[in-house]
């Protein structure tokens, strides 16, 4: 069984998939179009290559494992057509992707970014607004794996924490769970909103104007999932006129987002550089679960993570 690889997890991760009888190979990426040894191959692992590569000249492909959650990258008509089996890396980095979720409601509710502004100009200035996180109602919109690592973080906090997902069905960590189609009637109420749905027809633009005029004016907004799930242009309006307190932004229309964007000036606002999935250990994680799908590709057992194309997650 060949297996090309486009990124280097090191010499010791191949000697492991080596050992185990696969013939793992390595070739950048970057360079991916120079290479022409594909016809044998079986199993694709990969991010982006989608461009520089014709997926009708690997003629023994059965299998892509992705090092993404999102797959909008692929070109989802050819793979259906070939009949190829897409993986994602679902789970792989939840957890830092948690931790930042937390970080930034602790952030957004203690101005961290103004306080920080002092430091930088030497100022001494005490805010007697900050908030406390503690009996605050946190609203996720998703429940996936990533909403349960933030929502495991902040049940330490004292929080109310609300799932919304497709059916309304309980997950572990949430307090309470209900339709996304209900969405309406919970998040009057909400201290703070967590965007983390994956991006499908059905999620884009979930978060609008009908979301974010619900939204009390105390109320912070933090999204992780991808730029399109939120009406940017609108929470871009409504932050300016303070509409609602602050929001903390991963992820946006147009990557890297333009200097001349508005968010960029505006005081409650913090992005970072679609960098929330960032940690020492993510190579680790992301190594594991491909070692474990190909040992189970090996073994003839179904596999981790299968994305369902029509469902779009």
């Amino acid at each position: 069984m060949k297996v090309l690889f486009t990124y280097d997890y090191g010499n010791e991760s191949m000697k492991r998939l080596r050992d185990q009888g696969i013939n793992a190979v390595f070739h950048d990426e970057r360079d991916i179009d120079n290479y022409i040894d594909v016809s044998d191959v079986e199993v694709l692992v990969c991010y982006k290559p989608f461009e520089k590569i014709n997926l009708y000249d690997f003629k023994s492909l059965k299998v892509i494992l992705l090092s993404s959650i999102g797959f909008d990258q692929v070109p989802t008509d050819i793979i259906e057509e070939l009949n190829i089996i897409i993986c994602n890396n679902r789970g792989g980095y939840s957890i830092p992707m948690g931790e930042w979720i937390v970080l930034k409601l602790l952030e957004l509710f203690k101005h961290s970014k103004a306080l920080y502004k002092n430091q930088d100009k030497k100022t001494w200035q005490m805010d007697t607004t900050l908030l406390e996180l503690y009996q605050k109602k946190i609203v996720f919109f998703g429940t996936g794996t990533i909403s349960k690592e933030a929502a495991k973080r902040l049940s330490g906090f004292g929080v109310d924490i609300i799932g919304l997902n497709t059916s309304g069905h309980n997950e572990m960590y949430f307090d309470n769970c209900y339709p996304l189609s209900e969405a309406k009637e919970y998040i009057d109420e909400a201290d703070a909103v967590v965007v983390a749905l994956p991006l499908t027809e059905k999620t884009r633009g979930i978060v609008g104007k009908e979301v974010i005029d619900s939204l009390k004016a105390s109320c912070v907004l933090i999204n992780i999932a991808r730029g399109e799930v939120v009406d940017e242009p609108y929470l871009t309006e409504a932050l300016k006129e303070k509409r609602i307190r602050g929001a903390a932004l991963d992820v946006f229309y147009q990557e890297p987002l333009p200097k001349e964007h508005p968010l960029w000036e505006l005081d409650n606002v913090i992005i970072t550089c679609h960098n929330s999935w960032i940690s020492e250990r993510r190579n680790e994680r992301r190594f594991n679960m491909i070692y474990d799908n190909l040992m189970k590709y090996k073994e003839n057992k179904p596999l981790l993570n299968i994305v369902n194309i029509l469902k779009g997650y």
